[in-house]
């Protein structure tokens, strides 16, 4: 670890966990997208039935497609939809 001098305390930190978990959660939904395209499934349909029950099976294990959209809170995800479709993008 380096020596922290005066200068560097005058410096201004930046925390951007929202925008990186939007780019993520982006990532993983277009990923999950792929995989159920890949499998021959209609994805919206697969995706929106996982959103609105929670069930995991909705969602193929191909690509860790099922794990990954684990990772995103479904109300989260609602939630930027919802912003997302009347233009409050985050």
């Amino acid at each position: 670890m380096g020596v922290l001098s005066i200068m560097d305390m005058d410096k201004t930190m930046s925390f951007t966990v929202e925008k990186d978990k939007n780019v993520r959660a982006r990532e993983i939904l277009k990923t999950v997208y792929q995989a159920l395209v890949e499998k021959g499934y209609n994805p919206i349909n697969q995706i929106v039935g996982y959103i609105l029950s929670g069930d995991p099976t909705y969602i193929t294990s191909h690509k860790d497609a099922r794990n990954l959209i684990r990772l995103i809170e479904r109300d989260e995800l609602l939630e930027k939809m919802v912003k997302n479709y009347i233009g409050l993008d985050d």
